[in-house]
């Protein structure tokens, strides 16, 4: 069964906005998970411009299903993910000017640190993941470095969709899920999970939904606008609904 992690961040960003206490990322979690959610991401920014450190913890504290933990592999951040012990740690690329991350983790130019990172990582107990291009170099580095999970990076995909009539069978399109689901097999093959994320929403997320052996999806911007309109709970279960139908 495909199963959903929903990113609660862009609460977060609503409640910063105003640097007051709400909307609460957790009552978020809460309603996700109501709603038919399998997890809950949060992303601990180092420029902490969203999710803070005591969203993190309280997360940790009161989610009662898997957490995902995005982060920088940094020093800083390894400490707080062995700290919370999260059940996955994704490590990510993070740039301070971005708005959103713009692309997959480069684990192929930095492996020994990567290696490294994981090997604190999974001492502590966590699984760990990497969010990454589709490209199967990057496939092999993730499992040379010891990570459980690969995130595949859908924004390239979601961006075809977008521009190109919404069509699934646009030949571009077509062309982006066949790197999508290249890079999938080359996961399952090295024994990994493949997860993947970024930019889905509504309107494109079936065609990825029904790629063969995808075990999660990772979604937050789409689910929190929808919920504005619907609540967080219908918006959690229209998107597990979707994903659901194009799974079978």
């Amino acid at each position: 069964m495909i199963e959903l992690g929903v990113n609660v961040d862009h609460v977060a960003t609503v409640r910063q906005a105003r640097r007051t206490y709400e909307p609460d990322p957790v009552w978020a979690a809460v309603e996700a998970h109501l709603g038919g959610a399998d997890g809950i991401t949060c992303h601990l920014r180092e420029d902490r411009r969203h999710i803070q450190d005591e969203d993190v913890r309280r997360l940790r504290e009161l989610t009662h299903i898997r957490l995902n933990l995005e982060m920088a592999a940094t020093d800083e951040m390894v400490g707080i993910a062995c700290r919370v012990k999260p059940e996955m740690a994704m490590l990510v690329p993070e740039g301070r000017a971005e708005i959103t991350t713009e692309g997959g983790l480069d684990i192929a130019a930095q492996e020994k640190r990567l290696a490294s990172v994981v090997s604190r990582l999974r001492e502590a107990g966590i699984v760990v993941s990497v969010f990454i291009d589709a490209e199967l170099s990057q496939v092999e580095a993730a499992k040379r470095i010891g990570a459980a999970v690969c995130e595949i990076h859908t924004g390239p995909y979601a961006h075809t969709f977008h521009s190109k009539g919404r069509d699934a069978e646009s030949p571009a399109v077509v062309q982006e899920l066949a790197r999508i689901q290249k890079a999938g097999d080359a996961i399952r093959a090295a024994g990994m999970r493949f997860n993947a994320g970024h930019a889905l929403n509504y309107f494109n997320v079936q065609p990825v939904a029904a790629l063969p052996g995808v075990r999660e999806l990772h979604i937050g911007h789409a689910i929190v606008s929808r919920a504005v309109f619907v609540g967080t709970r219908e918006a959690v279960r229209q998107m597990k609904q979707l994903m659901v139908q194009a799974a079978r």
